[in-house]
């Protein structure tokens, strides 16, 4: 049954609803969701200061294995920055210092992260999926970075994490552009890693979580975490890392209660440790 870290906005009675939902289902799955379809889920002050608190909570819990961001609503996965606030003087209260827009762009997370893009995401939007490790999509959707558009730059992190899942052309062109690509392309182009009806975007993202959850945790992070950083260290530099990153699963507790729970055959009972 999914634990709600925080109250339905149907529970709220005449409070307004909570515009980003943190709930965990099945004991190892968190699932973060922006709530605020009304404005195309864009990311307003408030949901900022939710956000870095989530995240927060979710590397600090050791019973969290993996994450999927999320978002209500059927025409938008999220809009971006809400302009709105832009235009009030309010740029500055859409990023933090720690985890940069929508304190998630560079927020230090060593948990996998799934983005379930169940609607069209762009600018900050796409940014935010472009900040998670894998990525599931609704057939029908759309992704860009329509910043040139507005004489404005997509500085969450768009303008290098695209040409690190997509060819080198075709992210630049979409870059100096600003024009979308369908899901479907950036699926055969290796970026997505599931393409489904919208209405099994959420069950595909979590069937994936659940192959991940049912993996040892400390040997995914580790993983995990080398295969991030590829592309930041040089070949010697990488061995390195590897060496100790292998060292510290083989020393783990898990590495023993692994092969003996596969030699018995039966589920290990991974301890993290």
């Amino acid at each position: 049954m999914p634990t709600p870290l925080l109250r339905d906005s149907a529970m709220s009675h005449a409070i307004a609803p909570i515009p980003v939902l943190l709930e965990i289902v099945e004991q190892h799955i968190a699932i973060l969701t922006l709530n605020r379809p009304e404005a195309r889920n864009a990311i307003s002050s408030e949901m900022v200061r939710l956000i870095e608190s989530y995240l927060i909570r979710i590397e600090d819990d050791p019973h969290i294995r993996v994450c999927i961001l999320a978002a209500k609503g059927d025409k938008t996965f999220c809009a971006g920055a809400d302009l709105k606030e832009i235009a009030s003087g309010n740029a500055r209260g859409l990023a933090t210092r720690r985890g940069g827009f929508a304190a998630f762009v560079q927020a230090p997370r060593s948990k996998p992260w799934i983005a379930a893009i169940s609607a069209t995401a762009v600018g900050g939007g796409l940014e935010m999926a472009l900040a998670c490790d894998m990525l599931v999509c609704a057939e029908h959707a759309e992704l860009a970075l329509p910043e040139v558009k507005r004489g404005l730059v997509a500085a969450g992190g768009g303008m290098f994490r695209l040409s690190r899942v997509l060819p080198r052309a075709v992210a630049l062109e979409m870059i100096a552009s600003g024009e979308p690509i369908s899901a479907r392309r950036a699926y055969e182009l290796g970026m997505v890693n599931y393409l489904v009806a919208q209405e099994q975007v959420c069950e595909t993202a979590l069937d994936l979580a659940r192959k991940i959850a049912s993996a040892a945790p400390l040997a995914v992070r580790e993983s995990l975490g080398l295969a991030r950083s590829s592309t930041d260290h040089s070949l010697d530099e990488l061995w390195t890392l590897n060496k100790a990153a292998a060292h510290r699963v083989l020393t783990s507790e898990d590495a023993r209660i692994g092969p003996e729970a596969f030699l018995e055959r039966r589920p290990a009972q991974w301890t993290g440790r």
